[in-house]
């Protein structure tokens, strides 16, 4: 296995969350992802192979075998 790579159980997909290899469970969406990353989605936005995905669609949109997810946190302050 080389760098990057993750090591995935069988019945798991890999992929790429914030440049970090991981493995999920097989139909995972992004709203799973998501609540697994962060207690409260607030400000919290995703992108999926650098296409945006709407809050509305995060129920449904499924996170795919080698997908590369980004999920970043707006944060105020100055």
């Amino acid at each position: 296995m080389s760098d990057g790579e993750v090591a995935v159980s069988d019945g798991e997909v890999a992929v790429i969350v914030n440049g970090q290899p991981r493995s999920v469970a097989p139909g995972t969406t992004v709203a799973a992802l998501v609540r697994g990353l962060t207690p409260v989605p607030r400000g919290v936005a995703v992108a999926v192979d650098r296409e945006v995905v709407p809050r509305s669609s995060w129920d449904e949109v499924v996170v795919g075998d080698g997908s590369n997810v980004e999920v970043v946190t707006a944060v105020s302050g100055g």
